[in-house]
């Protein structure tokens, strides 16, 4: 049984803990503030050229001459998968990882090169796969512009180079600070939105020098944005996620002291009663000598 020490010292750890989480959802949460705000800002310039785009193509008669959105005959996809560079939030880092895994198989007709971004999914390939293509990590803590171009210019030049059918993303998309959805998003070739393309004008213009010309040039800047857009989303979401679960280990904290002082108080009670027994039973015996 755990003496009164022992107890005390326990429930100060819990209570010390506690001040660590309540620390880290605070940061957290004046952190997703700022990561929500860029988030919030970049996404409507981030699909509206999309749709610009999947406009462009559903007017252009000759796709097959934009190299960005030609799907080659190879047997090789590139998976990029993009986690946290921290743990403590929650399931953020191991649903990207376990989805990864899963595409993985699902190609298991193809070969499989990755190019893990973020400390977690960088540590957690590299030490499992052997054909990595590059990685990124350590940049999270002071996400910039320059970061998500970076990462744009790499996977452009790795499909330009001709060696992958296809490149996919995987990442945290931002819904709520409790809500975050996996999703796997094909970045090149670039694929047509059919659904934007229904909802936008088939009013055609004159374009020069040509549609395609045009898509050939506006491509790689939206995927410089979609590539930015992306670890913002992640950003945003592991934020939220980390507020979420700090702010649980909080309340379980609070939980776990009631419980240690509950029982340290019957504890004390019990060995106060004890003691009092023993006094009884000692006077008892002298009144009977």
């Amino acid at each position: 049984m755990a003496t009164l020490r022992e107890i005390r010292r326990r429930i100060s750890s819990v209570h010390g803990t506690q001040q660590i989480t309540k620390a880290m959802k605070m940061v957290s949460s004046v952190k997703l503030r700022y990561a929500q705000q860029a988030i919030v800002a970049i996404r409507p310039y981030a699909y509206e050229l999309r749709d610009i785009i999947t406009h462009l193509m559903s007017l252009s008669e000759d796709l097959d001459s934009v190299s960005f959105l030609k799907e080659r005959d190879v047997k090789r996809v590139l998976l990029v998968p993009i986690a946290g560079d921290r743990g403590l939030c929650g399931a953020f880092n191991s649903n990207i990882l376990r989805e990864t895994v899963r595409r993985i198989e699902h190609y298991q007709d193809y070969k499989v090169s990755l190019y893990p971004v973020g400390k977690k999914s960088v540590e957690f390939f590299t030490k499992r796969y052997k054909d990595i293509e590059g990685s990124m990590g350590g940049f999270f803590n002071d996400i910039k512009l320059e970061d998500g171009l970076k990462l744009s210019r790499d996977l452009i030049n790795n499909y330009k180079s001709g060696r992958f059918r296809k490149i996919e993303i995987i990442y945290n998309e931002f819904k709520s600070a409790i809500q975050q959805n996996v999703i796997v998003e094909q970045l090149l070739p670039f694929v047509q939105d059919e659904e934007a393309s229904d909802s936008k004008s088939q009013i055609d213009f004159i374009y020069e020098p040509n549609k395609e010309a045009l898509l050939e040039h506006i491509i790689p800047k939206h995927l410089n944005i979609q590539v930015w857009r992306m670890l913002l989303e992640s950003n945003a979401a592991e934020q939220g996620a980390r507020m979420t679960a700090m702010d649980s280990a909080t309340e379980n904290a609070n939980e776990l002291i009631s419980k240690l002082t509950l029982f340290y108080n019957r504890t004390r009670q019990a060995a106060i009663t004890k003691e009092l027994s023993e006094i009884v039973g000692g006077a008892e015996v002298l009144n009977e000598k």
